[in-house]
């Protein structure tokens, strides 16, 4: 008996250790499909993506206003950070991002729209870098939603109801992720000689910035990171036996890019355009059917998500909220004393 156990567990390490490629973010997938607010406030979004965060605004905003308090991974909304020692008031309110369709007769990728980004550097001789982060944290539990008759965001019914699962399929997050083999940036370069990495986040809020090379080339390339840890052979590998019920999901999730620029190399403005991102990775677990629902009767999983969802709503919302409010305090920008 004792034999047969071994050899169960050889066997399901073994069938887990064909990895599966997934596609961690793909910005072709994030145009503009749904429009958010009316007349001089409308703006495009993506609805798919979509959260609506005026839950946690409070109460001292008008209806009006709660019903702008909504914001996706379109695109445009995508932002750049520069460390604070390459911050100034023109470098940052000029690096930004910007959607980017490819030429229809172009040899890669023909027709698709990219993300571009801007990034201005400073030109004086010191380290920098510029982190492309999307609008608010990826939320890796959020159930999928979809945009009413009202512009209300409301939960899809039906099958895809309470699954966590509306920020996969390409949205920048993938679940059930054992060792990771490898990952794959398309990315445009323009000759210059930054840098790139891409920064993911696991289940237990762990960062991990993988670099994925140097950006002195023209046009399209794939770059692409091998794990030097990652062990092929199954006879190679330490073979251990794991908890399954009740622990939350292995996952990865998308953080941003972080460009680097060194000293010694070319400052002020830096471009490039971003595609995709995807990952080869050995699944954590098999998705086996088990004799008995374990989560219907206990409903632990379901509580801890739900718990996670809400925090990770209430983060993203208090951010938001600040950014809506310093947006209606800014300047009306068609006004110029100029034109008086």
């Amino acid at each position: 008996m004792k034999r047969i156990f071994i050899f169960l567990v050889i066997a399901i390490v073994a069938g887990s250790a064909f990895a599966t490629e997934s596609t961690l973010i793909d910005f072709t997938l994030l145009g503009p499909d749904v429009v958010v607010g009316q007349g001089d406030q409308a703006r495009d979004e993506h609805e798919r993506t979509l959260v609506d965060f005026a839950d946690v605004a409070g109460a001292s905003f008008t209806e009006e206003e709660r019903g702008l308090m909504k914001a996706s991974l379109y695109i445009s909304n995508w932002e750049v950070m520069l460390n604070s020692s390459a911050q100034t008031a023109r470098s940052q309110a000029n690096s930004k991002v910007l959607p980017a369709t490819v030429r229809d007769n172009a040899p890669d990728f023909a027709g698709d729209t990219v993300l571009g980004a801007r990034v201005v550097f400073p030109t004086e001789p010191h380290n920098a870098w510029a982190l492309i982060r999307p609008p608010f944290e990826i939320q890796a539990y959020a159930d999928r939603t979809e945009v009413d008759g009202a512009g209300n965001v409301v939960p899809v019914q039906g099958n895809d109801i309470r699954r966590g699962d509306k920020f996969e399929d390409g949205f920048g997050v993938i679940k059930n992720v054992g060792t990771i083999k490898q990952i794959g940036l398309n990315v445009y370069g323009l000759n210059f000689p930054h840098s790139i990495s891409v920064i993911l986040q696991d289940e237990r809020n762990r960062q991990h910035e993988v670099f994925m090379g140097n950006m002195q080339f023209d046009g399209w390339r794939r770059l692409v990171w091998d794990n030097p840890n990652y062990i092929a052979d199954v006879r190679d590998r330490e073979l251990r036996t794991f908890p399954l019920y009740p622990q939350l999901q292995p996952m990865m999730k998308l953080i941003g890019f972080r460009v680097y620029r060194d000293a010694a190399h070319v400052g002020g403005d830096f471009i490039t355009y971003i595609r995709d991102v995807a990952l080869v990775y050995d699944r954590a677990r098999l998705e086996l059917q088990e004799a008995i629902d374990h989560d219907q009767l206990w409903g632990i999983l379901d509580q801890r998500e739900s718990d996670r969802r809400r925090v990770e709503l209430q983060r993203l919302g208090n951010q938001q909220v600040l950014r809506f409010i310093e947006r209606q305090l800014q300047a009306d920008p068609e006004l110029d004393l100029r034109n008086r």
